[in-house]
């Protein structure tokens, strides 16, 4: 109940007539004239009729305060007995808030987020329709490694306490493998250097001590290691293919583990080319020769060495010595000094002429052997004395001359290992029409030949081979058995896909992975693991996936076309998944590659204490309470909030008006007849 003025005339006017009488009154009473007092006295009556004061009554009804409960179950809760001590201490807490009727709750679970463990977003999020004056309290179930608490606590747009309950144990101990500083790329072939360091997180430090480190790449090991704990260790590896390298480095488990997870840590580094260095060997000038340039001079990342031989040694027709080629062959130096400076080797229509001796060939076909790429694209003298397989290169030629040569129009076609296989396979044109051919030009030579070794990719006419491809030792070959494949890149009866087919060929002779005949990949994205299968192979193996936890699927894969095979699977855990078919592993990284949530695993109330203070909050260790959670106590506005085994909420006294009343303490009829009464006085006393 309070008591007010609800003034019939506007308050400045009542203040004015006020003025006015009492000036009127005074003058009066300074005259000594009678009945100044009672005038006085009526005036006052009269304005306080204006002000007309009432009094008012409000029928109001509490309103509850809000208590937020936030319970963290990210990744890092999962570890020990973190997830036990939330899931009571969310159960109690929920349990005493409803015995107070004047508290309601707000209940937030936050699941994992690839980010690390945010809190304050959601928090701030789920407060926006919340009434700044009905927060009682926030109460956070965390771990307490959260990392998204602000810098400045006052930026926060809580004004409320804030109390931290901890899950784990101030005690805990921890070994941890940190990426110091990684490539983003590399040079194929070239070292590149990555620095990492080992810390026992929680342990005495101990001079000298060493803990082992496993390298692999793309799932392989590559190098075995001791790294001293502390102290930043650099590690040199050289790629061995270009696209991306998944590289691994693993500690060995230390003297006490929360968990083994972040012991490891990948890096994904993409494998770039410097420089292609081809050297292309023509052994005659012929129509499809300026293609073959044109095709490796547009690609700017390829360093061409072309020599065309114009004039056999044997040639004698009397023409001046310095009218000759401006240039010696340089033998010598591209076949023995610098041969393993070359990625690829074409050899274009070449034919014996005596220009190279035969032990030059033996160095290129030991150059295969070794893994180096050899490419022959035939012409007419592979089937005669003259031919390379009458050479060292025999050995790693991977078809046989039959001696003839088909002269006859014919369209290239895919075999079944070659829908398969990723150089061939849907290749543009490769489609076969209602003729039962592909869309392609025609060619019109083809050396016949029997195929020895290595995988017959396109036959020709009389279904002889037109391409082969074969691994040998450590290298690779590929064999073009025509010598109009230029007929493509001119357009003749539509073209063809010349320059693709030999990209990829260029490619796979590179042993790129992405056009390798054998090869297992898995990503994960959007929360799948996606993996792919590429086989030469009717039907793949199983594929067991290890999680990241070390639990294992398995996988049957489903064609998608021939030699591809893809399955996919859940991947909710943030980690390395590995895959194995028995013949080929490879690895996938799920979510970041080396997650904030693993940076340090041990609990702690370090990070959220300068918002707990500066919010007149508290943290509580769970493992130190007998009960599962603190008691909970109702607390006024700018009083202690917490204690060793307690929390406060704030109590607001926050009501909603439900209705008012009001009733005039002076009416205007009564003030009326109270200044007659007094105005009549007044004229007795003056008539007298």
């Amino acid at each position: 109940m309070t008591t007010t003025i609800a003034p019939l005339l506007p308050l400045s006017l009542i203040i004015a007539l006020g003025v006015c009488g009492l000036a009127i009154v005074a003058v009066m009473m300074l005259a000594r004239q009678r009945g100044a007092v009672l005038r006085g006295l009526a005036l006052a009556a009269l304005l306080a009729a204006m002000l007309n004061p009432v009094v008012r009554h409000e029928t109001r009804r509490p309103e509850t305060d809000i208590a937020v409960i936030v319970t963290d179950m990210s990744d890092s809760q999962k570890i020990g007995q973190r997830t036990e001590q939330a899931a009571a201490a969310r159960a109690a807490l929920k349990a005493r808030i409803a015995e107070d009727p004047s508290l309601e709750v707000r209940d937030i679970e936050l699941a994992r987020n690839e980010d690390g463990t945010l809190i304050f977003g959601p928090l701030t999020r789920t407060l926006s329709d919340v009434p700044p004056d009905r927060l009682a309290g926030v109460i956070m179930i965390t771990d307490g490694e959260v990392h998204d608490v602000p810098d400045d606590p006052a930026t926060l747009p809580i004004h409320a306490p804030i109390h931290a309950l901890i899950t784990g144990s101030r005690t805990e101990r921890d070994r941890k493998l940190t990426v110091i500083r990684a490539p983003v790329f590399g040079i194929v072939g070239e070292p590149v250097t990555l620095t990492v360091r080992v810390d026992d997180l929680g342990t005495p430090e101990r001079d000298g001590e060493t803990a082992k480190l496993q390298v692999s790449v793309d799932g392989q090991l590559r190098e075995t290691r001791d790294a001293t704990i502390g102290t930043d260790e650099t590690i040199e590896l050289t790629l061995q293919h270009g696209g991306q390298n998944v590289i691994e480095v693993e500690a060995e488990p230390g003297p006490a583990e929360l968990t083994l997870l972040n012991n490891r840590a990948v890096i994904s580094t993409s494998g770039v080319r410097d420089r292609l260095r081809v050297l292309l060997v023509t052994g005659e000038p012929h129509a499809g020769e300026r293609t073959w340039r044109n095709l490796l001079k547009a690609d700017p990342s390829v360093d061409l060495v072309h020599f065309t031989i114009l004039r056999p040694p044997e040639k004698q027709d009397g023409t001046p010595i310095d009218e000759l080629s401006l240039i010696a062959f340089p033998t010598r130096e591209l076949f023995e000094d610098k041969l393993n400076e070359f990625d690829l080797i074409i050899f274009d229509r070449y034919r014996r002429l005596g220009v190279l001796p035969l032990v030059y060939l033996s160095n290129v076909a030991d150059y295969v052997e070794r893994g180096g790429a050899l490419l022959d694209a035939a012409g007419p003298a592979f089937a005669t004395g003259m031919s390379l397989y009458r050479t060292p290169l025999a050995a790693v030629l991977p078809a046989q001359p039959t001696g003839e040569v088909v002269e006859e129009g014919f369209k290239a076609t895919l075999t079944d290992e070659g829908e398969r296989h990723p150089v061939t396979a849907g290749l543009p044109g490769a489609n076969k029409t209602v003729t039962d051919e592909p869309t392609w030009g025609r060619w019109f030579r083809l050396l016949d030949a029997e195929a020895t070794s290595g995988a017959t990719l396109m036959t020709g006419a009389r279904g002889s081979p037109a391409l082969v491809l074969d691994h040998v030792g450590e290298g690779r070959v590929a064999q073009l058995l025509s010598d109009e494949s230029w007929l493509w890149a001119r357009g003749f009866e539509g073209g063809g896909p010349q320059a693709e087919l030999l990209r990829r060929l260029a490619h796979w002779l590179m042993k790129e992975p992405e056009l390798e005949e054998e090869d297992l990949q898995g990503a994960v994205r959007g929360g799948l693991l996606t993996i792919t299968r590429r086989t030469m192979a009717s039907t793949p193996e199983p594929v067991t996936v290890t999680l990241p936890d070390g639990s294992t699927r398995q996988v049957t894969l489903n064609a998608q076309s021939p030699g591809l095979f893809t399955a996919t699977l859940d991947a909710p855990q943030i980690g390395l998944y590995r895959l194995e078919d028995g013949k080929l592993t490879s690895v996938a990284a799920g979510g970041p590659l080396n997650p904030r949530e693993y940076a340090d695993i041990r609990a702690s109330d370090a990070l959220l204490a300068p918002v707990v203070k500066a919010s007149g909050g508290g943290a509580v260790w769970l493992e130190a309470l007998n009960d599962g959670a603190p008691e909970i106590r109702r607390v006024g506005k700018g009083r202690l909030a917490a204690g060793a085994n307690w929390i406060g909420l704030r109590e607001n006294g926050v009501s909603q008006l439900m209705d008012v009343s009001q009733r005039a303490l002076f009416p205007p009829a009564v003030a009326l007849v109270l200044v007659a009464l007094i105005l009549g006085a007044a004229w007795l006393r003056e008539s007298r």
